[in-house]
Parts: structure tokens; C-alpha cells; sequence
């Protein structure tokens, strides 16, 4: 009985502390006290998993991690007679990897998104551009000796004509005859009479 006042508490431990989920993990309690028979209860926060007896060797429970919440803490209970001791509480390090296929949804939403997003960008940049060359296109002068126009092709007749040296002036006229009255014959040994006068108006 004397013994039992000095029971120190178990200790509690693992050989893997990052697992994932439905990973099997085992966990070891152990005692300073080899030489009794001491039973042992592990506990998960406060529900109760399991029970095994044990002397001199650690006992070992086996169990499988189904679910994050499942990382702890685990603690285990030495029991001899009526005194009982707690070990610290253990926990796991679990890698949900349930959260894998959210993120790789959510990856497969972003990768179209920034695509959109990327390509809004580009447009908005290069339509400006654009749009301005078009405008520089249409207002370009067309070259004249493509098309030559009528008053250009007067413009430069006139220009070599003023190079010629002197102004000139080009008047055309049409002659009109016209039967004029017959005027008095003169006395004329040489002219012979029955000629018709015509006058040339300009």
C-alpha cells in the first residue's frame, strides 16, 4: 500500500506524430513501475477507447485515425488498486487530405479566371492602339500621281506656261459670214462686176 502513495503517472507516446487520415497509428503506455500488474485505459479527450493489462512492458493500442478531430489529445490511465494517474495529453499532427481535392478545384477555377482576366487586360491595351493607327491610316494623304486630278492637271499647264517666260493669252475665235448689201461698183476698166462682199465679224 505504501507503494501506491509513490505511483507516479504513465507516460504516453508514439513512433509517427504526423499521419494523415485513415492512416493506423499505434500508441505506447508505459510505467516506471515494472513489478505490478497495472491496467491501462486510453482515452480520447474524455471518451474512452480502450483498456489492457500490463507488467514490466509497455501495452500498445492500436487505432486508426479516420478523421482530423481525431489528432487528440490522447491520454492514458494507469491504475493500481484504487490510485490512478493520468499521462499528458499526446497529439497527432493529421494531414487532411481531403483538402486536396479542394484545392485542386479551386485551382482549376482560378486557372480560367486569371485567363480572362489576363486577356481583358490585353485588350484593353492594344485597342486604343488600334484604333489610333486605323485613324493615322484614313487621315494619310493619298499620293497625287496615283490620282491626278482635274485641277491639278490645269494648275500644272498653267505653271509651264508661266515658266515659258512672257504671260500669254489664248483667244479663239469663230468666223461668221455674212451676206452684206451690195455696195456702188466702181467705174473699172480691170474689175469684173457680179462679185458677192462678205463681212468676217470676230
Amino acid at each position: 500500500m505504501k507503494k501506491t502513495h509513490n505511483f507516479p503517472p504513465p507516460s504516453l507516446n508514439s513512433s509517427t506524430h504526423a499521419i494523415t487520415v485513415r492512416q493506423n497509428v499505434s500508441l505506447f503506455c508505459s510505467h516506471k513501475n515494472k513489478s505490478m500488474q497495472i491496467t491501462y485505459s486510453l482515452f480520447l479527450s474524455k471518451k474512452h477507447l480502450e483498456t489492457k493489462k500490463g507488467k514490466g512492458e509497455p501495452v500498445i493500442f492500436y487505432l486508426t485515425i479516420s478523421k482530423a478531430n481525431d489528432s487528440g489529445p490522447y491520454k492514458c490511465k494507469a491504475e493500481v488498486f484504487n490510485c490512478s494517474k493520468y499521462s499528458p495529453g499526446f497529439y497527432f499532427m493529421v494531414d487532411d487530405e481531403d483538402s486536396c481535392p479542394s484545392c485542386l478545384l479551386l485551382l482549376l477555377l482560378l486557372i480560367p479566371v486569371s485567363f480572362l482576366v489576363l486577356l481583358a487586360i490585353v485588350l484593353v491595351c492594344l485597342i486604343p492602339k488600334y484604333k489610333a493607327r486605323k485613324a493615322m491610316r484614313e487621315n494619310v494623304p493619298k499620293d497625287p500621281g496615283d490620282t491626278p486630278m482635274e485641277g491639278e492637271l490645269y494648275e500644272n499647264v498653267c505653271k509651264d506656261q508661266a515658266g515659258a517666260g512672257d504671260s500669254q493669252e489664248i483667244h479663239y475665235a469663230t468666223p461668221v459670214f455674212q451676206e452684206a448689201a451690195r455696195r456702188e461698183q466702181e467705174t473699172c476698166h480691170d474689175c469684173k462686176t457680179g462679185h458677192v462682199y462678205s463681212e468676217l465679224t470676230l
